[in-house]
Protein backbone atom coordinates (compact mmCIF):
# COMPACT_ATOMS: atom_id res chain seq x y z
CA UNK A 1 0.00 0.00 0.00
CA UNK A 2 3.15 2.43 0.84
CA UNK A 3 4.20 1.93 -2.94
CA UNK A 4 0.82 2.62 -4.04
CA UNK A 5 0.93 5.91 -2.18
CA UNK A 6 4.04 6.88 -3.44
CA UNK A 7 3.12 6.24 -7.03
CA UNK A 8 0.33 8.21 -6.35
CA UNK A 9 2.01 11.27 -5.71
CA UNK A 10 3.31 11.37 -8.94
CA UNK A 11 -0.25 11.26 -10.48
CA UNK A 12 -2.73 14.49 -11.27
CA UNK A 13 -5.03 14.61 -8.48
CA UNK A 14 -8.39 13.48 -10.49
CA UNK A 15 -6.28 10.21 -10.58
CA UNK A 16 -5.41 10.11 -6.67
CA UNK A 17 -8.48 10.51 -5.88
CA UNK A 18 -9.83 7.66 -7.53
CA UNK A 19 -7.07 5.50 -5.17
CA UNK A 20 -8.59 6.84 -2.35
CA UNK A 21 -11.94 4.24 -2.45
CA UNK A 22 -9.71 1.39 -2.60
CA UNK A 23 -7.01 2.65 -0.10
CA UNK A 24 -10.03 3.00 2.11
CA UNK A 25 -11.54 -0.17 1.56
CA UNK A 26 -8.40 -1.63 2.58
CA UNK A 27 -8.16 0.14 5.65
CA UNK A 28 -11.58 -0.65 6.64
CA UNK A 29 -11.18 -4.51 6.26
CA UNK A 30 -8.13 -4.33 8.33
CA UNK A 31 -9.48 -2.00 11.08
CA UNK A 32 -12.49 -3.85 11.02
CA UNK A 33 -10.59 -7.37 11.56
CA UNK A 34 -9.04 -5.99 14.61
CA UNK A 35 -11.74 -4.53 16.04
CA UNK A 36 -13.34 -8.35 15.79
CA UNK A 37 -10.10 -10.10 16.92
CA UNK A 38 -9.65 -7.29 19.95
CA UNK A 39 -6.25 -5.81 18.99
CA UNK A 40 -8.36 -2.81 19.07
CA UNK A 41 -10.63 -2.79 22.39
CA UNK A 42 -13.56 -1.24 22.99
CA UNK A 43 -13.13 1.88 23.98
CA UNK A 44 -10.28 2.46 22.42
CA UNK A 45 -9.13 6.22 20.87
CA UNK A 46 -8.69 6.08 17.18
CA UNK A 47 -6.59 8.73 16.08
CA UNK A 48 -6.22 9.35 12.54
CA UNK A 49 -2.66 9.31 12.48
CA UNK A 50 -1.78 6.58 14.03
CA UNK A 51 -4.18 4.23 12.10
CA UNK A 52 -2.58 5.53 8.66
CA UNK A 53 0.89 4.85 10.28
CA UNK A 54 -0.17 1.29 11.69
CA UNK A 55 -1.63 0.67 7.95
CA UNK A 56 1.05 2.46 5.34
CA UNK A 57 -1.69 4.75 4.15
CA UNK A 58 -2.27 8.22 4.14
CA UNK A 59 -4.80 10.22 6.35
CA UNK A 60 -7.65 10.34 3.63
CA UNK A 61 -8.57 6.71 3.59
CA UNK A 62 -8.37 6.28 6.91
CA UNK A 63 -11.27 9.31 7.61
CA UNK A 64 -13.36 7.26 5.08
CA UNK A 65 -12.75 3.72 6.64
CA UNK A 66 -13.62 5.56 10.17
CA UNK A 67 -16.64 7.17 8.36
CA UNK A 68 -17.58 4.00 7.26
CA UNK A 69 -17.15 2.12 10.65
CA UNK A 70 -19.47 4.87 12.38
CA UNK A 71 -22.38 4.36 9.80
CA UNK A 72 -21.95 0.26 10.46
CA UNK A 73 -22.05 0.90 14.66
CA UNK A 74 -18.78 -0.21 15.17
CA UNK A 75 -17.33 3.41 16.06
CA UNK A 76 -18.44 6.28 17.88
CA UNK A 77 -17.27 9.59 16.62
CA UNK A 78 -17.49 12.95 18.77
CA UNK A 79 -16.97 16.22 18.62
CA UNK A 80 -13.65 17.29 20.09
CA UNK A 81 -13.46 14.00 21.20
CA UNK A 82 -12.88 11.87 18.01
CA UNK A 83 -13.23 8.65 17.20
CA UNK A 84 -12.80 5.48 19.60
CA UNK A 85 -14.44 2.03 19.28
CA UNK A 86 -17.84 0.70 20.57
CA UNK A 87 -18.47 -1.82 22.64
CA UNK A 88 -19.70 -5.38 20.66
CA UNK A 89 -21.60 -6.02 23.42
CA UNK A 90 -25.70 -7.35 23.48
CA UNK A 91 -27.20 -3.83 22.19
CA UNK A 92 -25.02 -4.30 19.03
CA UNK A 93 -25.16 -8.07 18.50
CA UNK A 94 -29.12 -7.23 19.12
CA UNK A 95 -29.09 -4.33 16.53
CA UNK A 96 -27.30 -6.52 13.93
CA UNK A 97 -29.45 -9.56 14.09
CA UNK A 98 -32.72 -6.62 13.67
CA UNK A 99 -31.48 -5.21 10.79
CA UNK A 100 -30.80 -8.92 9.29
CA UNK A 101 -34.43 -9.79 10.42
CA UNK A 102 -35.14 -7.28 7.73
CA UNK A 103 -32.69 -7.76 5.17
CA UNK A 104 -32.78 -11.59 4.68
CA UNK A 105 -36.69 -12.06 4.12
CA UNK A 106 -36.09 -9.68 2.05
CA UNK A 107 -33.84 -11.39 -0.16
CA UNK A 108 -35.29 -14.67 0.20
CA UNK A 109 -38.59 -13.02 -1.06
CA UNK A 110 -37.32 -12.41 -4.63
CA UNK A 111 -35.44 -15.89 -4.53
CA UNK A 112 -38.72 -17.83 -4.15
CA UNK A 113 -40.14 -15.97 -7.39
CA UNK A 114 -36.91 -16.83 -9.82
CA UNK A 115 -35.44 -19.87 -7.65
CA UNK A 116 -34.81 -22.38 -10.61
CA UNK A 117 -35.10 -26.51 -10.01
CA UNK A 118 -31.22 -26.58 -10.34
CA UNK A 119 -31.24 -23.52 -7.17
CA UNK A 120 -32.86 -26.14 -4.75
CA UNK A 121 -30.95 -29.38 -5.62
CA UNK A 122 -27.90 -27.40 -4.63
CA UNK A 123 -29.85 -26.45 -1.52
CA UNK A 124 -30.15 -29.88 -0.81
CA UNK A 125 -26.69 -31.08 -1.54
CA UNK A 126 -25.09 -28.63 0.82
CA UNK A 127 -27.87 -28.82 3.51
CA UNK A 128 -27.06 -32.86 3.33
CA UNK A 129 -23.29 -32.21 3.43
CA UNK A 130 -23.82 -30.26 6.78
CA UNK A 131 -26.17 -32.81 8.59
CA UNK A 132 -23.21 -35.50 7.31
CA UNK A 133 -20.70 -33.40 9.18
CA UNK A 134 -21.73 -33.42 12.76
CA UNK A 135 -21.45 -30.77 15.40
CA UNK A 136 -17.80 -30.40 16.31
CA UNK A 137 -16.87 -29.62 12.34
CA UNK A 138 -17.28 -25.74 13.47
CA UNK A 139 -14.99 -24.24 10.61
CA UNK A 140 -16.31 -26.70 7.95
CA UNK A 141 -19.81 -25.82 8.64
CA UNK A 142 -19.70 -22.68 8.90
CA UNK A 143 -18.38 -22.24 5.39
CA UNK A 144 -21.04 -24.94 4.65
CA UNK A 145 -23.69 -22.94 5.76
CA UNK A 146 -22.59 -19.59 4.09
CA UNK A 147 -22.27 -22.06 0.48
CA UNK A 148 -26.33 -22.29 1.64
CA UNK A 149 -27.19 -18.97 2.35
CA UNK A 150 -25.24 -17.71 -0.51
CA UNK A 151 -26.86 -19.69 -3.08
CA UNK A 152 -30.27 -18.22 -2.09
CA UNK A 153 -28.85 -14.31 -1.58
CA UNK A 154 -25.38 -14.17 -4.35
CA UNK A 155 -28.48 -13.44 -7.39
CA UNK A 156 -30.32 -10.83 -5.83
CA UNK A 157 -30.12 -7.92 -7.90
CA UNK A 158 -29.77 -5.37 -4.86
CA UNK A 159 -25.93 -5.99 -4.63
CA UNK A 160 -25.87 -3.04 -1.73
CA UNK A 161 -28.17 -5.67 0.26
CA UNK A 162 -26.37 -8.54 -0.01
CA UNK A 163 -23.46 -6.98 0.67
CA UNK A 164 -24.63 -5.56 3.86
CA UNK A 165 -25.57 -8.88 5.09
CA UNK A 166 -22.52 -10.40 3.93
CA UNK A 167 -20.64 -7.64 5.86
CA UNK A 168 -23.23 -8.63 9.11
CA UNK A 169 -22.70 -12.22 8.41
CA UNK A 170 -18.96 -11.82 8.89
CA UNK A 171 -19.41 -9.70 12.13
CA UNK A 172 -21.65 -11.64 13.70
CA UNK A 173 -19.76 -15.24 12.70
CA UNK A 174 -17.07 -13.37 14.58
CA UNK A 175 -18.07 -13.12 17.65
CA UNK A 176 -20.14 -16.49 17.61
CA UNK A 177 -16.95 -17.82 17.18
CA UNK A 178 -15.54 -17.48 20.76
CA UNK A 179 -19.35 -18.70 21.90
CA UNK A 180 -19.65 -22.54 22.37
CA UNK A 181 -23.10 -23.70 19.90
CA UNK A 182 -24.96 -26.40 21.78
CA UNK A 183 -26.79 -29.19 19.91
CA UNK A 184 -30.01 -27.76 20.08
CA UNK A 185 -29.03 -24.94 18.36
CA UNK A 186 -27.21 -27.00 15.62
CA UNK A 187 -30.34 -29.53 15.21
CA UNK A 188 -32.60 -26.41 15.38
CA UNK A 189 -30.93 -24.79 12.72
CA UNK A 190 -30.92 -27.54 9.94
CA UNK A 191 -34.93 -28.34 11.00
CA UNK A 192 -34.91 -24.32 9.49
CA UNK A 193 -32.84 -24.93 6.96
CA UNK A 194 -35.05 -27.48 5.86
CA UNK A 195 -38.02 -25.83 6.17
CA UNK A 196 -36.81 -22.87 4.00
CA UNK A 197 -36.01 -25.52 1.12
CA UNK A 198 -39.52 -27.31 1.78
CA UNK A 199 -41.48 -23.59 1.33
CA UNK A 200 -39.33 -22.64 -1.88
CA UNK A 201 -40.10 -25.90 -3.11
CA UNK A 202 -43.40 -25.95 -3.22
CA UNK A 203 -43.47 -21.70 -4.72
CA UNK A 204 -44.73 -20.86 -1.39
CA UNK A 205 -42.97 -17.61 -0.81
CA UNK A 206 -45.03 -16.17 2.46
CA UNK A 207 -43.95 -19.49 3.83
CA UNK A 208 -40.32 -19.00 2.94
CA UNK A 209 -39.99 -15.23 4.44
CA UNK A 210 -41.47 -16.52 7.36
CA UNK A 211 -38.92 -19.91 7.33
CA UNK A 212 -36.05 -17.05 7.46
CA UNK A 213 -37.31 -15.02 9.92
CA UNK A 214 -37.81 -18.19 12.30
CA UNK A 215 -34.15 -19.04 11.49
CA UNK A 216 -32.57 -15.03 12.30
CA UNK A 217 -34.45 -14.54 14.98
CA UNK A 218 -33.88 -17.94 16.62
CA UNK A 219 -29.99 -17.28 16.25
CA UNK A 220 -30.15 -13.74 17.58
CA UNK A 221 -32.00 -15.26 20.68
CA UNK A 222 -29.34 -18.00 20.99
CA UNK A 223 -26.07 -15.88 20.59
CA UNK A 224 -27.70 -13.14 22.73
CA UNK A 225 -28.64 -15.73 25.49
CA UNK A 226 -25.07 -17.50 25.76
CA UNK A 227 -23.14 -13.78 26.00
CA UNK A 228 -25.76 -13.27 28.88
CA UNK A 229 -24.46 -16.61 30.40
CA UNK A 230 -20.83 -16.19 29.96
CA UNK A 231 -20.53 -12.29 31.25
Amino acid sequence: MATELLFARSLPNAEVDALVPAAAGRVYDRLLDDILAGHVPAGARLKVTDLAKRYGTSTNPVREALQQLRGEGFVVIEPNRGARVRPIDESFVRDMYEINVLIEPYLVRWFADYATDADILRMEAIQDEIEALGVERHDRYDQLDEQFHRAVYDRHYNRNAVELWHRYRKTLGTISRGLTIGRSRYAARQVEHRELIRCLKEQDAVGAVAAIETHVRGSGRYIIDLMRSER
